[in-house]
């Protein structure tokens, strides 16, 4: 057992006050490399040297196997064995064995290992899509639902309300999720949100079971407390009962997981729910250099509307390193090219590659840097997903690639041939709002964009040449599983650092997404930034490309990377009078207005439009008819449905909104990167010379 003296040895004041605080409630406000765990491990280790808890009375929950197991292990090597560290699920699993056939008079129901098996058969049984990531987003429905404490009869009005992007109708949703439960409960079976309601009911409703599992329990301690969801804070309520022997730790500046019900709601109000409660706030960085914490305090000291819980100013404790780095490149190959060349000089003064991550926002971002590594043979693996060429919609599209070569007759367009193909396997004109679909167009169109950057070196590749070059990738990009460059995306990089991050794509529509359409989901992007910056130890680095490979230079840099290049950095504007301004706040975070009235717009086609469905159009029937004529003639030279170049609803906008340039042109909705670099000269041209 550590002596007192030694548990307390070599903590900031800040740190041991949190330790030795009595018993009782205790709120950590814990920022980014603060040593929130060395804080809450040496807390418990305190406790109970004093006597006043053992350690099989403390139940210490965090939200990672990893991370608890982590928790434990620091735990034996402070004298402290036998204390709980699990996860939310393994605790509710464990004591739920324990009390179910007490309560129920029955073995307890197993815990399902297919639960998605379940969902299908709820969405065969309504005639929903049944296909993989349709079905995932169902899951996911249900997982937010149940984790927020929504009946399938709440939840249609319940998603609008939070604003949920759903994969279909809610009321469908709704029904698929009652139908879920009815299978899942005929073959007595749980899921993991089951084991968090069940064990809470229980605890709710049966007094003689609530007071043996606290006469067990005495103290408690929940790590990452901003990621609580409902769910989860009504367990911990039952959990704590009318007791207060509660620590919690967190940061609001890090809460990234709003999309599946996690909110910092629980950690901001703690001192109002407990009002004797000891808060501490821990802002001594011992992680990262000053550099990169003067960084990272820029970043969320941009923030809008701050409660109080989240204003932690990170102070670095670490010698002085080198400056964050940023950089501008052409397009993402050169950008990717270059984080290349970077890292292998790196490795060059020592860093070791496990020490190195290159950071992203979605997984279909890592192809580029994948096989950029692969060409300079450096070796890498991919965290949090798989690699790019071993997605189930890659493989998928590539079989039909390979196929369809016999028949390809026409080489004149590549790009083309290649989307009209992928339209076969799921690829749409406009990109799903979220959710695995997202995911999958996301990967489908990065293989068109792959099409369009072979012709820009090779303009007479065919779909056989297109074919063996990514045939020639995907082997190149599966290379033994070794110690080497981590690829991440920022959800997935959470909790981890190193020596050495890349943070790369940071552009406008990527981060922030482009699906990030209000004030909230704008923060949280802010906030994965946050994240991403603060998992580097002494160099950091910053980057973004002007154009996918080989394409037009219409990108524009993250409105979250403005007011941070130094003034004289090489990637700084050249001059701020002539440089484009970044978006103003307000109208980066609000709903767009109608062009005609102002009113705030809420349904697509209204935002596709610029204006109220119901106000008065001023479109040039001229100029629409010869853009429907041309989008015929553009559709048949492509071999692809009309509205894989441009909707009715794109037309009708460009019609009454008659764009001078490339910049109003990329402002209508539903025209991106590859729609202005394969039509969008072509429209211009046409509406000056009807103009």
């Amino acid at each position: 057992m550590a002596d007192q003296p030694r548990l307390l040895e070599g903590l900031d004041p800040e740190q041991r006050q949190a330790v030795t605080a009595p018993r009782g409630p205790v709120c950590v406000l814990a920022g980014a490399g603060t040593g929130k765990t060395r804080t809450i491990t040496h807390r418990i280790a305190y406790l109970v040297q004093r006597g006043l808890v053992t350690p099989r009375q403390v139940l210490a929950v965090t939200f990672t196997a990893r991370a608890a197991g982590e928790m434990r292990t620091r735990l034996r090597e402070l004298g402290a064995a036998g204390v709980q560290a699990q996860t939310f699920h393994a605790a509710a699993f464990r004591q739920l064995r324990y009390f179910w056939p007490r309560v129920h008079d029955t073995a307890m129901w197993q815990l399902t290992d297919n639960k998605f098996r379940l969902v299908m058969q709820a969405a065969n049984r309504l005639g929903l899509s049944t296909e993989r990531e349709d079905v995932r987003d169902l899951a996911g429905e249900i997982e937010w639902a149940k984790s927020s404490l929504i009946s399938p009869e709440q939840y249609p009005a319940a998603a609008q309300q939070a604003g949920r992007e759903t994969p279909v109708l809610p009321e469908l949703i709704a029904k698929a999720f009652a139908g879920y439960e009815r299978i899942k409960s005929g073959a007595q079976l749980l899921d993991f949100d089951d084991l968090l309601l069940h064990i809470a009911a229980i605890l709710e409703d049966r007094d003689d079971v609530a007071e043996e599992f606290r006469s067990q329990y005495r103290s408690f301690v929940v790590d990452e407390y901003q990621d609580v969801n409902p769910l989860q804070a009504r367990v911990l309520d039952a959990w704590v009962g009318n007791r207060d022997d509660l620590t919690v730790v967190g940061d609001a500046n890090q809460t990234i997981y709003s999309f599946a019900g996690a909110s910092p709601k629980w950690l901001i109000n703690f001192p109002r729910k407990y009002p004797e409660a000891t808060v501490v706030r821990l802002e001594r960085d011992y992680r990262s250099t000053p550099q990169v914490v003067g960084l990272a305090n820029q970043v969320i000291g941009a923030a809008r509307e701050r409660p109080a819980g989240t204003r932690l100013k990170l102070v670095g404790q670490r010698p002085d390193g080198p400056r964050p780095d940023f950089a501008e490149y052409d397009d993402e190959t050169d950008e990717a090219d270059a984080i290349a060349r970077k890292i292998a000089q790196l490795a060059k003064r020592g860093v070791p590659l496990s020490e190195i991550a290159i950071l992203f926002r979605v997984n279909a971002q890592s192809e580029v840097y994948e096989k950029a590594l692969s060409d300079a043979e450096i070796p890498y693996q991919v965290r949090g997903g798989e690699r790019f060429f071993a997605r189930a919609e890659v493989r998928q599209a590539m079989a039909t690639l390979r196929t369809a070569i016999a028949r390809d007759t026409d080489a004149t367009d590549l790009p083309g041939t290649v989307r009209e193909l992928l339209v076969e396997v799921g690829l749409t004109d406009e990109p799903p709002a979220g959710g695995s679909a997202r995911e999958r167009w996301e990967s489908l169109i990065a293989l068109v964009e792959l099409a369009e950057g072979l012709v820009s070196t090779v303009p007479d590749a065919d779909l056989r040449r297109y074919v063996a070059e990514l045939d020639a990738r995907a082997e190149a990009q599966h290379p033994p599983t070794v110690e080497g460059v981590t690829l991440a995306s920022l959800h997935a990089a959470k909790g981890l650092e190193w020596d050495a991050v890349f943070l790369a794509g940071l552009v406008e529509g990527t981060l922030p997404i482009q699906h990030a359409d209000t004030d909230a989901a704008v923060e949280e992007e802010r906030r994965l930034l946050y994240v991403g910056v603060t998992r580097a130890r002494e160099h950091l680095h910053l980057s973004w490309a002007l154009a996918r490979a080989g394409g037009k230079r219409f990108r524009r840099r993250s409105r979250f990377i403005y007011n941070l290049v130094p003034d004289g950095h090489p990637a700084a504007l050249p001059s701020k009078a002539k440089a484009p301004q970044p978006p103003p706040r307000q109208a980066a975070t609000v709903k767009p207005r109608c062009r005609v009235c102002s009113a705030t717009l809420v349904q697509t086609m209204d935002i596709k439009l610029g204006r109220c469905s119901d106000c008065p159009s001023d479109v040039d029937e001229t100029l629409l008819e010869q853009l429907k004529a041309w989008r015929s003639e553009r559709a048949r030279q492509l071999k692809v449905p009309a509205y894989v170049v441009f909707t009715d609803a794109t037309l009708t906008a460009i019609a009454e909104q008659r764009p001078a340039d490339e910049s109003a042109l990329v402002g209508i909705s539903g025209i991106g990167a590859s729609k202005i670099q394969r039509f969008g000269s072509d429209v211009l041209a046409l509406i000056n010379r009807v103009n």
